[in-house]
């Protein structure tokens, strides 16, 4: 998988929208969306991740930062509510995670900055038009490359190398556009090792577990799991099925794996909060969001539970296990 990083060379452009005069000691204020629900153990990692940034830089929440925080979960009325709100308190930029997220402040903002972290493609839904010069008030960190679906594929077959079938799962209500932008890596790297895909897609609960019970019928199947807040919501459910049913699974993030899952390859979005609040403090300072590149991520992480191997009755080979970055006995 190529990794390219774009370099922040921020010129002194000033952000000419910020009509916030602050005097000095006076309080600043930001708005923060975060993609998950409230109650989301990872969600807090995330929120906690920036804060503790913004610290390092100067930012005081409650002294001379104010916070305007709100949670999305996986209900876009919620997402859509929360967005509004954030919005309405006239913040002078405002963090957010996930595409729906991000989709939903945008939506309804067209002059607040906007930093966006834990989002797989800014340029197909218009976030921005370009990577290196996003050109409008929205700039911001993605955590994954459509061609990273091929690594997936090729780390399920080398932990399950008799498998004949890669099941994708997906939900219908928004990673319609997430689906296509993996597709075509995993369809690629399946074909390479000569084994069939099929797309399982599912809006409600009841339907995820038909979906993936479904797969499981089908001989030799292993599940691809697309990075969307949908599924994050879901993992609970998605981690306990796949192992009863003895689906070998992939994820997308690391905390999948330390929550049961059996591998994944991926970014730690609390890294990306953490990096958002650089922009934040760039943007408070001054800088003009349409000249902070997006950036892509910089690290990727292989983690593997070798105890869920043992119940899915997989041996995690030895070349594997030298490469991972964390391996959880």
């Amino acid at each position: 998988m190529r990794r390219r990083d774009f370099i922040a060379g921020v010129g002194g452009a000033v952000w000419p929208l910020l009509a916030h005069a602050q005097k000095p000691g006076s309080s600043r204020h930001i708005g923060v969306l975060i993609g998950v629900g409230r109650g989301d153990r990872e969600g807090q990692r995330w929120y906690e991740a920036l804060v503790k940034s913004l610290r390092g830089l100067g930012w005081r929440p409650g002294d001379n930062l104010h916070i305007e925080t709100r949670w999305g979960g996986a209900d876009r009325s919620q997402i859509e509510a929360s967005a509004k709100e954030l919005v309405a308190a006239n913040p002078e930029v405002i963090v957010v995670s996930t595409t729906p997220g991000t989709a939903a402040v945008i939506s309804t903002n067209t002059h607040i900055p906007i930093v966006f972290s834990a989002v797989s493609d800014p340029i197909g839904p218009g976030f921005v038009s370009n990577l290196a010069r996003p050109e409008k008030n929205v700039t911001g960190f993605m955590n994954l490359e459509g061609s990273i679906g091929g690594k997936w594929v090729e780390l399920l077959m080398e932990i399950a190398p008799k498998l004949s079938l890669v099941a994708i799962i997906y939900n219908s209500v928004t990673a319609g556009p997430q689906f296509a932008y993996y597709r075509d890596s995993i369809e690629s790297g399946s074909s390479s090792f000569g084994v069939g895909v099929h797309a399982y897609a599912w809006e409600s609960t009841s339907s995820l577990e038909q979906a993936i019970i479904a797969a499981a019928e089908k001989r030799s199947t292993g599940l691809v799991i697309l990075p969307t807040p949908h599924e994050v919501a879901q993992r609970n459910l998605i981690v306990s099925l796949a192992n009863r049913l003895r689906l070998p699974a992939v994820y997308p993030f690391p905390f999948w794996v330390r929550e049961g899952g059996l591998i994944s390859y991926g970014v730690d979005l609390s890294d990306l909060h953490r990096r958002a609040a650089i922009y934040v403090d760039r943007i408070l300072k001054g800088a003009n969001p349409s000249e902070l590149p997006v950036q892509l991520p910089t690290k990727f992480e292989l983690v593997v539970n070798v105890k869920t191997a043992t119940v899915l009755g997989l041996k995690v080979p030895p070349t594997l296990l030298a490469r991972a970055d964390e391996v959880i006995e």
